[in-house]
């Protein structure tokens, strides 16, 4: 062993000449030390090459792409509705608003995933910019709406003056005052359209000056006249007050900084992107270096190996001949138990979901009745509106029509006046019959119903999962509140009596949780054979850590023979074919699993009260996920 250690004598005087030889493989623990480094260079060179997630990043200029559309359409919005073109905005159309929480959840995922500096620190500030924009917008959008109304009640009132004065024409003798008024009138008009347009200071003190002389001039006329120019006089001052505000909070709009926010951080993240490229480019150029250096090494180390192996061979061979017929029946037992315990698993999964398919099951002929009520007015209110619609269509034509006349601004005025009648004819003979009322009304029963049905479905959805191993924060008020929805058809001819307290949320499987208490409530109806049956459901804080959930019913009661049994599988008191015996052996499993206690308290005759008892704090990982075996 020269080659391989060091030697070291030791010489003892008393005892003459005596020699010790120590043996330390220094060679190998080089050796090794050497293999470590070079494969933790080789792992390192390896995860700096890992290439980019180019899906994500996508994703993420998609995302920015796409603010970018919403600031731009915000901006086109606001300016086709501030120079009056188009349709007036309204929020319900605002496409832009109802994506943008999505897309900003995007980013926010998007720079979790992918750690990116440059959107951790550039998305705070964007949301907030977007965030404000959709604000000024809104706020935009609404006194845009006023300023809109004010014009066009200008607009009216005119039309109405005119009618005014063509009445007053035979009785009242001072017609050039009638002419002039008409004349004031006229200008008051065109400045006010004017003024919407370009709310200028010089064109606000025109309006303003037209509508002081128009003030003035309505002292002689008839009261009908003065009343005419009084509501004109208010609408002039509606809209003075309106276009201001909507004029600031356009300007406010038009120099927010979100659109310039997004193309910086754009920039940004593309120019990191590229940055990560050339460094991934260049540690592949490393990685290719050091692997073509390391096959060198592996080449030289396996020649001198090779020597060794046919040494070694030989040994191998006659080991490998003797665990040969060990290794194989060894293989072949662990198969047997392998296959055996995943039936039982198998077996268990489908019996715990027979279980909960067969709890369901009794109640899809309620939850049908529930369903079918609902959708019975729903389809009643359609057909009413449906009945309706005529008149309302009819009332919008006419009402385009007038609008037509007055865009053109060159009709007949007795043709204009015709029309108008007509129009103001049909709204009133509309408003008479309550067409507006009762269409909102059957709009909000039809609400209604779909959301009572949305509720059930919900319901539904929520205990027929079988993602059950998902862990969550939940309130178990929330869930004695769900499953008593979706126990509605079965517990209307008893007295449920809700004492919920103030507890907590706690950390488990929601919808395991559900089951339990779908099933205790479902055998304290089962367990009730009275017609004055009563349940009382009871939710409490245990101690610092705990909720208690209590089932109480004043049923019939467990007996003393069956109590020890009531958790074992397979284990009924009903008749054959009635039951399964799961359903509290459920309940125990799911309740063990999350680390709490279920306890029973009965009397035969007078009722039997389940208690749960659950912690806040999660078990342990090890048994969460043990979680998933419950299905």
């Amino acid at each position: 062993m020269a080659n391989d250690a060091i030697d070291t004598a030791i010489e003892t005087p008393a005892a003459g000449r005596h020699s010790t030889r120590i043996e330390i493989p220094v060679r190998g623990i080089a050796a090794v030390i050497a293999g470590v480094a070079l494969a933790g260079l080789l792992a390192f060179l390896y995860i700096k090459t890992q290439g980019v997630d180019i899906r994500r990043q996508n994703e993420a200029l998609s995302s920015l792409r796409a603010l970018k559309e919403i600031d731009v359409r915000w901006d086109i919005e606001s300016l086709r509705a501030r120079t009056g073109l188009g349709e007036p905005p309204s929020a319900a159309s605002d496409h832009g608003a109802a994506i943008l929480g999505r897309v900003q959840q995007d980013l926010a995922a998007s720079a979790r995933d992918l750690d990116s500096p440059a959107l951790a620190h550039g998305l705070p500030d964007l949301e907030k910019a977007f965030t404000e924009k959709a604000e000024l917008m809104a706020q935009f959008r609404t006194a845009n709406a006023e300023a809109r109304q004010a014009l066009q009640l200008v607009m009216a009132a005119d039309n109405e003056f005119a009618g005014l004065v063509r009445g007053a024409w035979r009785t009242y003798p001072q017609r050039e005052r009638l002419v002039a008024a008409e004349n004031v009138v006229t200008q008051l008009l065109a400045s006010a359209q004017k003024y919407y347009f370009a709310p200028e200071d010089a064109r606000r003190k025109d309006l303003e000056i037209s509508a002081a002389d128009l003030r003035e001039s309505a002292a002689p006329f008839p009261q009908a006249l003065r009343d005419g120019i009084t509501r004109l006089d208010g609408h002039i001052g509606k809209l003075l007050s309106t276009k201001p505000v909507e004029q600031q909070l356009f300007q406010r709009v038009s120099f927010l900084t979100a659109g310039p926010r997004v193309d910086s951080l754009t920039n940004a993240f593309s120019l990191e992107l590229e940055q990560i490229l050339v460094e991934r480019q260049r540690y592949r150029v490393y990685l290719i270096a050091f692997s073509a250096a390391l096959l060198v090494l592996i080449g030289y180390l396996a020649t001198r190996l090779f020597a060794s192996y046919r040494l070694l061979n030989a040994a191998n061979r006659a080991l490998h001949a003797a665990n040969e017929g060990l290794e194989q029946r060894v293989a072949e037992r662990t198969l047997e138990l392998s296959e055996a315990l995943a039936r039982l698993k198998d077996s268990e999964a489908q019996l715990i979901q027979t279980e909960k398919m067969s709890s369901l099951g009794q109640m899809v002929a309620g939850i049908a009745h529930e369903i079918n009520t609902p959708l019975a007015y729903i389809k009643n209110g359609l057909g009413s509106v449906r009945n309706r619609l005529p008149e309302l269509v009819l009332l919008i034509s006419e009402s385009e029509k007038l609008l037509a006349m007055l865009q053109a601004g060159n009709a007949d005025p007795h043709q204009l006046s015709r029309q108008f009648a007509l129009t103001q004819t049909q709204i009133r003979e509309f408003r008479d019959h309550q067409g507006l009322e009762e269409l909102l009304a059957l709009v909000n029963d039809g609400l209604h119903g779909i959301g009572q049905i949305s509720d059930i479905v919900a319901n539904l959805k929520d205990f027929s999962r079988l993602d059950r191993s998902k862990v969550a924060l939940f309130n178990v008020n929330d869930g004695v509140e769900s499953t008593l929805k979706l126990a509605k058809h079965e517990i209307k001819q008893l007295t449920v009596t809700k004492q919920l307290g103030d507890v907590p949320h706690i950390t488990c499987s929601p919808s395991q949780i559900n089951q339990v208490l779908l099933n205790l409530i479902h055998n304290a109806i089962q367990a009730i054979e009275s017609d004055h049956g009563a349940i009382t459901i009871t939710t409490r804080k245990e101690g610092a850590d705990r909720v208690a959930v209590e089932i109480e019913d004043n049923g019939k009661g467990i007996t003393p023979e069956a109590l020890p049994k009531i958790f074992d599988p397979f284990f009924t008191t009903k008749d054959v074919g009635e039951g399964t015996g799961l359903g509290l052996s459920i309940v125990y499993k799911i309740v063990k699993r999350h680390g709490g206690k279920i306890s029973v308290d009965t009397k035969v005759g007078v009722g039997t009260k389940f208690t749960v008892v659950l912690p806040v704090t999660p078990p342990q990982p090890v048994e969460l996920a043990a979680l998933a075996a419950i299905r």
